[in-house]
């Protein structure tokens, strides 16, 4: 075994552990170098996303002592920047998510931060939310999103209610380095906390005002039909509360849950993988969709950040994209703003370099200004933050990714599920009093503005000579772009390890091609893997199909 490995490893062992559940982790691994190994060998990374992996013991995974130990590290960073410091927590259903947010509670108030943490689990956009409305220094979410049950997470958040920026993840991460997991942490018990005040829970009252803020963004009248059939699924999540709350509060009364995913589980007993973008995690609302005869179906994530839907059409239901529904509601927003006198002047989309290319045809016909930034929400939240800053938010229509994330106001700054669930409702039902689909609608837009196929390929390089010939792969690709793809010419390269339009340098590079057509390459952040995102513009699906088709076999033959 190795030598620092088997130390770390016996340090664990000697140590008093007051979470049950890792001694007997500990013990079941003794026998296993292999267990050990992937335990120990590391420390679990830290950056913008904050933490995410497995659940268990050891330095390589999410447990009480590692979420502690960054939690003293970004405690010593809130302290250096801010004299009077204070965070909101927020956590989701995930197992030992709560546990883990009582901790962090724990140090930070041991720490001297005043502490506000959800009495109840709640949407990650929640606590973006809180954050402002409290004007806190920061913030987390425990939520490792839409991953396996196996895994938890610790996202953490700045002032402005945006995940952190590089630069601060690098801050936080040198002051987490600094630490010895077990003697250089602070902890407060957290009843003693709440005796003194130091940690507070979060009133009633922001939970309203959120979801009032989420209301606000309504774009309906009262000659709508809301009495329409929803199924909706939270996926065992957090979203429950809060989405159902809202669309009863704007008037759709006619929500069926389905009852397996209704209560929060960790485990996801029915959903092994509980992500709305995959039709296995929409079976089940699929099922009561069918058995109620409704014609639409919500399903958000864990956290409630993303919201997937599903539509009858005819006699089946059709899964939209994460692409098509932003394109509908940018489209549904534009039309309906300039209706009802809300349209601002000089209107802003915002959205990554990966969503679809077709969304800049349909923002151009309304007026509407785009601004493409890197992959990521919290790039689209620092946009609304710097119209803030000119005192023009409200410029700001909507914010789109094609993973599933929409927001509508400035009121949070990450992706919201909520006021996703509303928009669709809203724009589901004014269209269907209309007498129209929204897969009519989406018909309309491929007919006006061309067929759009949009597909994400990912390639892996497991081990460091993987991680070697893929760093090759982007070295040659900014050194010699293509010139051509698939028979299509290059006529633009957008190589943003150069820091276009302002943008932080990443490793990404953006083909512009003829026809409306576009290439993106750029290694994952999380996983050892070369993500491909294609965008062809074609007059039909038949023939975007067979473009993309000679598009990816050309790109594979690069890597080999």
């Amino acid at each position: 075994m190795d030598e620092r490995v088997q130390r770390k490893w016996c340090e664990w062992k000697e140590q008093n552990l007051t979470d049950e559940d890792l001694k007997i982790e500990l013990d079941k691994i003794e026998a296993s170098e292999s267990e050990i190994h992937d335990r120990f060998y590391r420390e679990l990374e830290f950056g913008t996303g904050g933490l995410r992996g497995e659940i268990g013991v050891g330095t390589n995974r999410m447990n009480i002592y590692t979420v502690a130990k960054a939690t003293q590290g970004y405690s010593n960073y809130l302290k250096k920047d801010s004299v009077h410091p204070s965070v909101a927590i927020a956590y989701d259903s995930r197992i030992k998510s709560e546990k883990f947010a009582h901790i962090a509670a724990e140090v930070f108030a041991a720490n001297g931060i005043q502490v506000y943490i959800y009495s109840e689990l709640m949407p990650t956009p929640s606590l973006s939310f809180a954050v402002r409305e409290l004007r806190c220094s920061g913030g987390i979410v425990i939520t490792a999103s839409h991953n396996p049950s196996k895994y938890n997470g610790y996202k953490v958040y700045g002032s402005d209610g945006c995940q952190i920026t590089t630069e601060a993840a690098n801050s936080i991460l040198k002051e987490i380095e600094d630490l010895d997991i077990f003697n250089d942490v602070r902890r407060l018990d957290f009843n003693d906390g709440l005796d003194t005040e130091k940690i507070s829970y979060i009133p009633e009252a922001v939970m309203k005002a959120y979801l009032n803020a989420v209301s606000s963004q309504s774009l309906c009248d009262d000659n709508i039909n809301k009495e329409v059939s929803i199924v909706y699924t939270p996926l065992n999540g957090s979203g429950l509360k809060c989405v159902t709350s809202v669309l009863r509060q704007n008037g759709f009364t006619n929500i069926s849950v389905v009852k397996e995913q209704e209560k929060p589980d960790g485990e996801f007993p029915t959903c092994p993988y509980p992500n709305p973008e995959i039709k296995e995690a929409l079976e089940l609302g699929l099922r009561d969709a069918k058995e109620r005869g409704s014609e639409l179906l919500l399903a958000t994530d864990p956290d409630c950040d993303r919201v997937g839907i599903a539509v009858r059409n005819n006699n089946d239901y059709v899964l939209l994209t994460g692409n098509e529904v932003g394109m509908l509601l940018l489209d549904y927003i534009c039309k309906r703003r300039i209706a009802l006198g809300k349209m601002p002047n000089n209107p802003i989309l915002v959205k990554t370099i990966v969503t679809i290319d077709m969304a800049d045809r349909i923002a151009e016909d309304y007026g509407v200004q785009v601004i493409d930034v890197l992959t990521g929400f919290k790039f689209i939240g620092e946009q609304i933050g710097f119209l803030e800053l000119k005192g023009e938010e409200d410029r700001f229509i909507l914010g789109f990714e094609e993973s599933y994330g929409y927001l509508t106001g400035g009121y949070v700054r990450d992706k919201d599920a909520v006021v996703g669930s509303l928009m669709i409702c809203e724009m589901f039902t004014y269209y269907k009093t209309m007498g129209v689909s929204l897969i009519d609608v989406l018909e309309k837009l491929y007919k006006k503005y061309g067929y759009c196929l949009n597909t994400l390929h990912s390639y892996t390089f497991e081990g460091a000579e993987g991680f070697q010939k893929m760093q090759q792969i982007m070295q040659e690709l900014h050194q010699n772009p293509l010139k051509e793809i698939g028979g299509m010419n290059v006529i633009e390269v957008r190589d943003y390890l150069e820091g276009i339009n302002q943008l932080p340098k990443s490793d990404v590079l953006k083909f512009m091609l003829e026809k409306n057509a576009s290439v993106v390459i750029r290694p994952s952040g999380t996983e050892p893997k070369l993500k491909v995102y294609l965008s062809v513009s074609a007059e039909n699906r038949n023939a975007a199909e067979k473009t993309e088709v000679a598009m990816v076999k050309e790109m594979e033959k690069i890597w080999g």
